[in-house]
């Protein structure tokens, strides 16, 4: 299997014979070989989120402008079965469900694969795929989700339930009046409708996932365990923290369809193949985020660009980018 090292050498023998996009030469063609090895249609749906970077948290998240990509890498494919690389911080939830609503009037059979993390948002996504393929090294996360305040430290994104569970010990410790002069400057940050905002918050991602997995991973037969799966992911009272990692074996204890990336050695090779050669990418380039697919079509977010690509024998053309919504989830 070519490790990191081996795939930047070959990013660098391109270089050396004269192509100008070493990084993209490499990952397009281990994304054919994956393709080849499965015969399934194959999107590489990955950010540059865990390196160090100055780009801002939205730019790399899932938001709505990630739609028009996957509306260019899906276009002319054929086949009702679809392989998402998926590495990713999460994002809105609102739209992942757009992009689940879109994905799933395309494709009969989804298996999401992630050879690192697919956090937050991102392991919703994942929760509506048929099949979740983890390696031992991968992780999924709580999809608690996140509310971003102004407060007098600055811009913080605070979990939805902590919010609620602190009201909720003030309104104990208030009936003790001593202690009201300690809770006002924090209860005064509490804006209009933000304990509602925050229930409803909780209430869109464990309701999301629940349906998806109802629907796509357990094929409408076990409901019950749609909505457990859902609440074992959501409860920030368990996690503690938005940033714990969920691995290969405790995903399947709590109930996910998940299959082991090192159950088949080729396949493993070639997904991990893409992966190193997508890091690279984000590490020599200026790219932040890519979506493309085994046919050389891609959409990728350049900084401050985009840059709309078809197959490689076709130029890129640069086009003007949104300003991409703060991530929630």
């Amino acid at each position: 299997m070519p490790t990191w090292g081996q795939v930047l050498k070959e990013t660098q023998e391109e270089l050396a014979r004269g192509n100008q996009m070493p990084f993209d030469v490499v990952r397009r063609r281990y994304l054919t070989l994956l393709h080849q090895y499965t015969k399934r249609n194959t999107i590489l749906y990955a950010s540059k989120w865990t390196q160090p970077s100055g780009v801002q948290p939205g730019v790399v998240s899932i938001n709505d402008e990630d739609i028009q990509g996957l509306m260019e890498v899906v276009f002319q494919m054929k086949g009702d079965e679809l392989d998402l690389i998926l590495h990713s911080p999460g994002g809105s939830p609102e739209a992942t469900e757009a992009i689940v609503s879109y994905l799933r009037s395309k494709f009969r059979h989804i298996r999401v694969i992630v050879p690192q993390a697919a956090m937050s948002a991102a392991t919703m996504l994942s929760c509506a795929a048929n099949r979740i393929v983890l390696g031992k090294h991968s992780s999924l996360g709580p999809i608690d989700p996140q509310i971003i305040l102004q407060t007098p430290l600055g811009i913080q994104m605070i979990p939805a339930q902590a919010i609620l569970d602190q009201f909720q010990r003030a309104q104990e410790e208030c009936k003790n009046p001593q202690l009201l002069n300690s809770w006002l400057p924090i209860l005064s940050q509490f804006g209009p409708a933000l304990l509602v905002q925050c229930q409803n918050a909780i209430d869109l991602a464990k309701g999301l996932v629940e349906k998806w997995l109802h629907t796509y991973m357990f094929e409408s037969s076990n409901q019950k365990l749609a909505i457990e799966i859902a609440k074992q992911l959501s409860s920030h009272g368990d996690f503690k923290s938005h940033g714990r990692h969920i691995s290969l074996d405790q995903a399947q204890q709590y109930g996910l369809v998940v299959d082991a990336l090192e159950d088949d050695h080729q396949f493993q090779e070639r997904v991990l193949s893409v992966y190193h050669a997508a890091m690279l990418t984000f590490t020599g380039t200026a790219a932040v985020k890519i979506l493309e697919n085994h046919a050389g079509g891609a959409f990728l977010k350049i900084e401050q660009q985009l840059v709309f690509a078809q197959p490689p024998q076709k130029a890129p053309s640069i086009l003007p980018p949104p300003v991409p919504p703060s991530p929630s989830v």
